[in-house]
């Protein structure tokens, strides 16, 4: 009975359509009002078309909704999808192929999505695919969840995409700087260290981890405070200690690029400035052995002739330097740079500095806002040596394990690199390794003189 009903609805429609052809403007016009009010009733959704191409350009939309597709994962429900690798990527993607059709629920409003694929001839004779997706949505859901929802696509888009491209690593150069270029060189960033590698506390790591997902997660509520939204590191320690692993495992836990910035390639505030505007969102920017710096070691530590860093006149006002005298930066510049008005250009930064000794740094760079966490990167502990032994040598277990415990305790001191590379000369004698490991460590403690030898005499 009810199919029977849409049968004569739809036959008179139809007449209705072919008479109008024959009636009057005016009352053609009246039944086309009542024709779209009768639709309105019986179709209560609204369908809006995202096309490949608008005009001669690429239709940014399109591929937002194609990229947030994938990150939702809402292809996996398609009959039939299109593997396709998207530039500077480094993973294969899937997306909807032409005809598919998913469903998505946002904040209670249901969305279908439709891939559509129309073969059309170009003027020159050539066929040319055109593709667009179609979203419906109910007609009571268009006002409340439309923006809202275009606005978390192209956030969804822009995380998947920067996830999976391929990272880059920025460094400054001066001999390649040149008027209307930038001041940046990238070469691809594929280095190996993860969190799972560093030779570290595993309460100190997760410790990182979950101040980098805070930070992370915290764009409203920077935005809440009132402070950029950025994060500084300090990671001080001997040398060796895995510091620089530590930047690479940040840089590769948050799939972010890094800039090294050399500050001796910098020649002033200006230019420090440019380098900055020139990083982008979602970077981790070092500054490495920045004691080696004389303008920002502790002031009682720097010369008072005036130095490459140092000018009297720059730390009042750059643009007070006299006719001939070269600029450079200052203590004031890179705190600017750090927390002044210029940090604020550009989001999700991750500002890390390193030191071999944090107590030859100037109090000003050190205090919150600055170097918000200070990360200390020590000698190698028994935890480190654990992870070290299973990263470099497959061993998880073995006799010398206590004895190597009881010298570190002791006051035995060796870095992680140290320790890194006995285990890569002797990685095809597992026991040699250990064994010279322990040798290195008993000759240190007997030259301190702290513990009696026979207490740690080999017995193995």
């Amino acid at each position: 009975m009810f199919k029977m009903e849409f049968s004569y609805l739809w036959t008179i429609l139809g007449c209705l359509a072919f008479l109008r052809g024959l009636l009057p403007l005016e009352i053609a016009e009246a039944i086309n009002r009542g024709l779209r009010r009768l639709n309105s009733h019986w179709m209560p959704y609204v369908v809006f078309e995202i096309p490949e191409f608008e005009g001669a350009s690429i239709n940014e939309l399109y591929k937002n909704v194609q990229l947030h597709l994938t990150a939702k994962g809402l292809c996996r429900s398609a009959r039939k999808t299109v593997l396709c690798r998207m530039k500077n990527s480094a993973n294969t993607i899937s997306t909807l192929a032409g005809g598919e059709a998913v469903m998505e629920t946002f904040e209670g409003a249901k969305i279908w999505w439709t891939h559509t694929v129309h073969g059309n001839k170009a003027t020159d004779g050539s066929s040319q695919d055109q593709r667009s997706y179609t979203m419906k949505v109910h007609k009571h859901d268009r006002d409340r969840v439309i923006s809202a929802y275009l606005d978390v696509i192209r956030e969804n888009a822009y995380n998947f995409q920067h996830k999976n491209r391929e990272m880059l690593l920025y460094s400054n150069n001066r001999s390649t700087y040149s008027s209307g270029r930038h001041l940046w060189q990238a070469v691809h960033f594929k280095h190996p260290s993860t969190f799972d590698t560093l030779a570290m506390d595993s309460s100190q790591l997760q410790s990182v981890k979950a101040d980098l997902d805070s930070f992370v997660a915290g764009k409203e509520y920077f935005q809440r405070v009132g402070r950029p939204w950025k994060r500084g590191y300090l990671l001080y320690g001997p040398a060796g200690s895995g510091k620089s692993s530590m930047i690479a495992a940040i840089a590769n836990y948050l799939k972010w690029d890094v800039f090294d910035l050399e500050l001796t390639q910098v020649r002033s505030n200006s230019e420090l400035k440019q380098l900055l505007i020139q990083t982008t969102n979602k970077s981790v920017i070092v500054i490495e052995d920045i004691d080696c710096s004389v303008c920002l070691a502790h002031p009682r530590l720097r010369r008072k002739k005036p130095s490459y860093y140092e000018t009297s006149s720059l730390e009042s006002s750059e643009e007070g330097t006299p006719e001939g005298v070269e600029k450079r930066i200052t203590l004031s510049g890179l705190l600017n740079f750090t927390d002044g008005l210029w940090s604020c250009c550009g989001n999700e930064r991750i500002l890390i500095f390193t030191t071999n000794h944090i107590e030859k740094l100037d109090d000003a760079l050190l205090r919150p806002g600055r170097m918000d966490l200070h990360i200390h990167m020590s000698f190698c502990t028994y935890a480190a040596f654990k992870t070290l032994v299973l990263n470099y040598l497959m061993v998880d277990s073995h006799l010398l394990f206590p004895k190597v415990e009881t010298l570190l305790r002791s006051g035995a001191k060796v870095t992680p690199a140290q320790v890194s590379e006995i285990m890569i000369q002797r990685r095809d004698n597992p026991s040699g390794a250990l064994e010279e490991l322990v040798s290195s460590l008993e000759h240190q403690i007997l030259s301190t003189g702290k513990i009696h030898p026979e207490s740690h005499k080999s017995t193995y």
